[in-house]
């Protein structure tokens, strides 16, 4: 998927109208439910406020739909609530932000503590930061190490966190 492949980006809601989000402040939605084309990659984005998409029948029958045929079904942070609670992660080994991890077997999930994990079609990615691990891991799957190597350093993402309390484990 190098440059001259890569295809529309969509960012999908049920209207067009601006979505607020917990930073602050508001996406713009480029697509609907009702004209967002089929896609290759269905990724939910997660944060405060997934309670909401949780129980939108509209909201999980699109996703239903639009993960039928998609080459990957991918979540960051608590979006792997989302996507549990449209039946979409049954049966598959996920991951969320630490905070919600006990609810993914909920939604008949199989939870593993990781960054990222990838089970068949399914990848899912931890809390905020582990979504650059997650875009990286995916990038790999996708084109190649070399090429997600190449994208590593063109972000400079060296990480070297000024404390070592990431995860509950070392808190």
């Amino acid at each position: 998927m190098r440059d001259e492949e890569i295809g529309e980006l969509e960012l999908v809601a049920q209207t067009l109208d601006p979505v607020p989000t917990d930073a602050g402040f508001a996406l713009l939605p480029t697509a609907t439910y009702d004209t967002a084309a089929r896609p290759d990659i269905l990724c939910v984005p997660g944060g405060f406020g997934v309670t909401g998409a949780m129980e939108d029948d509209a909201t999980l029958a699109w996703l239903r739909r639009a993960a039928y045929g998609a080459e990957w079904v991918t979540s960051v942070c608590t979006g792997a609530l989302v996507l549990g609670a449209a039946g979409l992660l049954r049966g598959y080994r996920a991951t969320t932000h630490w905070a919600s991890h006990e609810y993914l077997a909920l939604f008949g999930a199989i939870p593993v503590t990781e960054r990222v994990v990838f089970d068949r079609d399914r990848v899912t990615g931890g809390g905020v930061t582990a979504g650059i691990d997650f875009g990286l891991a995916l990038v790999g799957a996708i084109e190649g190490e070399d090429y997600a190597r190449f994208v590593q350093l063109s972000l400079e993402y060296d990480p070297a966190p000024p404390l070592d309390s990431g995860s509950p484990d070392k808190a």
